[in-house]
């Protein structure tokens, strides 16, 4: 009973050989293999424990940032007002956050273009706040937000 379980737990590729793809390509060796990524060092995928470090340290700064402007009272939710403008800003103009400069990372387009953007930026933001697209990531290591906006967080040391 727990084998059948399993293998519809683990969905259609649990049935596969290991190491096998369903389509006539090989397997994928590394996150980002397929997007032309190298396996480790600058401009590789970001590791998820990286990424949730920097969103960790993006959400203390704009606790600290928004518990300026409302002291002597708890931020509230001012806080993620100051977290949604810190996020929009940065990766839109400089392609990183407060957070992803401090451990390294940056956020970039798929199709090689410079900026980020405003209107991605935001979209990005926006599906990052509902939690379930930044929690549910492809064989690249990419969220659904990161999918939604065609971007990808890479190293940049």
């Amino acid at each position: 009973m727990s084998r059948w379980t399993g293998s519809w737990l683990s969905g259609p590729r649990a049935a596969l050989a290991p190491g096998a793809d369903a389509g006539d390509r090989p397997a994928q060796q590394w996150r980002g293999e397929r997007l032309g990524l190298p396996r480790s060092g600058p401009g590789s995928v970001a590791g998820t424990g990286r990424r949730a470090v920097a969103f960790l340290v993006d959400a203390v700064l704009a606790g600290g940032v928004a518990g300026v402007f409302t002291f002597p009272h708890a931020p509230q939710n001012w806080s993620l007002l100051a977290w949604f403008l810190i996020t929009v800003v940065a990766v839109a103009f400089f392609g990183f956050t407060p957070g992803h400069a401090l451990l390294g990372l940056r956020v970039a387009r798929i199709d090689d273009v410079a900026m980020v953007g405003l209107p991605r930026a935001m979209l990005r933001t926006a599906l990052i706040f509902l939690v379930i697209p930044a929690v549910v990531w492809d064989t690249d290591g990419r969220g659904l937000h990161d999918k939604a906006t065609r971007t990808i967080v890479l190293r940049m040391r």
